[in-house]
């Protein structure tokens, strides 16, 4: 009973402890959520950074995942074991010249009547490879900065220590062949300058080798061995932007098991979509057949009836109709099953400009680049023709200007006509959709012109763009990769 009635105390104090700590963890959350807000920033920009400088195709990108962890690896095995010798190589040589230096001390003290040290230069010299001098009543010169990082300095003046016994001084910096050591002898100073490879051992070059050689090796195979790899992805890519522009591309699936299990998928469905394509082209002429039939015998109904204005009311709403099939037609066929060809886009257009001259209309062309291009022509024909009837049913003036790079066909199609709102500029791409205001794309027609149009450059792997133009309208672009 104590107990739960001692809860039942604590409870209300915990819960108003609770509510008073609430905006107290408020406040601490949006101090940390502004102190570390900047960190957070400093972290996205290496990422980006380093983004920016990987390579973006997959081939290198897949020599670098397979060649920078072998290679750092190698770097560092290859490191610490070179380390490791060269400073076991280095404390033996230390030691061996330290000895060296020890029995000449113990030399020079046995032979105090050797005042000239004549007999200590001569074993130095002739035994011991040293440049031994007795420097009289002088003191060890001030200690020099030491290197910041030597592993003979200190193997050295270690095995000095242990040797010697005696106070020195030590100079591996100021000679870059040459090591010079000066031992306290009493009133004296022995003065031994040898060799640096006598007492260091540097196999830099050895390290070097080793690293280039081994990373030469590795590239090639990894670039003899990707490139095979990478190929029939390569392969399979420019087959589907083939097909993607409507061309044909002799493709067969090769190389690892996954690329060509997608090539086969790419085979398959690029079977199913020509099957597609030609199953709808036949149902679409038989159905053209069939339609053009009966408005043939109306055209020969009516032709022989008598000459009245109902009569050629009627006449001119078969014509309509006619003319309405055609477009509906070859908005649901779209050209399927021309071949691309090389193709002169200069005469194309030649006789796109010379029909508009002929209705009235001033226009200029311009052609830059080489004029063939390989495209279906029928279809890039009734491209432009539908961009140049609109530019000339809404504007007096028109400009033509295609230009053909390495890449792409662009053709441009101006006109100072009164243009398309921006934002209505992808609606007119719809099929059967009409502007009632300031501009009926299709006005008097089907309402398919702009659509046909898009869909052929599609089929193409291209697209239209609808923008300003500097005569005032309208400007239709038309891209395509050739």
């Amino acid at each position: 009973m104590a107990d739960a009635s001692l809860r039942r105390r604590l409870l209300p104090l915990a819960a108003r402890i609770g509510a008073w700590l609430r905006p107290v963890g408020a406040v601490l959350a949006r101090i940390g959520a502004t102190l570390f807000a900047p960190l957070k920033r400093l972290q996205k920009r290496p990422a980006r950074a380093i983004s920016r400088i990987m390579p973006k195709g997959l081939y290198p990108r897949a020599l670098v995942i397979v060649i920078a962890p072998v290679v750092l690896l190698q770097s560092v095995i290859a490191y610490v074991f070179m380390e490791r010798h060269w400073q076991t190589v280095t404390q033996r040589l230390s030691a061996a010249v330290s000895q060296d230096i020890a029995a000449l001390i113990d030399v020079y003290e046995s032979y105090p009547q050797d005042k000239d040290a004549a007999l200590l230069s001569r074993i130095a010299q002739e035994r011991l490879g040293l440049d031994v001098d007795i420097l009289p009543d002088t003191d060890l010169p001030a200690p020099g900065p030491r290197p910041f990082f030597s592993l003979l300095d200190s193997a050295l003046s270690t095995e000095l220590s242990q040797q010697v016994k005696r106070p020195f001084w030590l100079d591996t910096v100021g000679r870059s062949s040459l090591i010079e050591i000066r031992i306290k002898l009493g009133k004296d100073v022995m003065r031994v300058l040898t060799r640096r490879s006598q007492a260091y051992a540097s196999n830099s070059h050895i390290f070097l080798l080793w690293m280039t050689g081994t990373s030469l090796i590795l590239l090639t195979i990894a670039v003899l061995f990707l490139r095979n790899q990478i190929r029939p992805i390569l392969r399979l890519a420019d087959a589907a932007e083939a097909f993607g522009k409507g061309r044909d591309a002799d493709f067969r699936p090769r190389g690892a098991r996954e690329v060509r299990r997608a090539g086969n998928a790419f085979i398959e469905m690029k079977r199913r979509v020509e099957r597609s394509i030609g199953e709808r082209t036949m149902m679409l002429n038989g159905v053209s057949h069939d339609l053009r039939t009966i408005l043939t015998r109306f055209k020969l109904s009516l032709a022989l009836l008598e000459r009245s204005p109902d009569l050629e009311a009627i006449e001119k709403d078969v014509d309509e109709m006619s003319r309405m099939l055609e477009d509906y037609l070859a908005f649901a066929r779209g050209d399927a099953g021309e071949s691309p060809v090389e193709t002169d886009i200069r005469s194309l257009l030649e006789h796109l400009k010379a029909d508009a001259e002929r209705q009235g209309h001033q226009t200029e062309l311009t052609v830059v680049g080489d004029p063939l291009v390989v495209v279906r022509p029928d279809a890039v024909r009734r491209l432009l023709t539908n961009l140049v009837s609109n530019a000339a049913r809404f504007g007096d003036r028109i400009a033509i200007r295609a230009t053909h790079d390495a890449r792409y066909l662009i053709v441009m199609v101006d006109d100072d006509g009164p243009g398309i709102a921006p934002e209505l500029r992808e609606d007119v791409f719809k099929p059967f959709f009409r502007l009632d205001e300031a501009r009926n794309v299709d006005g008097g027609g089907t309402g398919l012109g702009l659509a046909i149009a898009r869909d052929i450059a599609r089929s193409h792997g291209g697209d239209i763009i609808l923008g300003e133009s500097p005569l005032g309208g309208l400007r239709a672009t038309v891209r395509l990769p050739v």
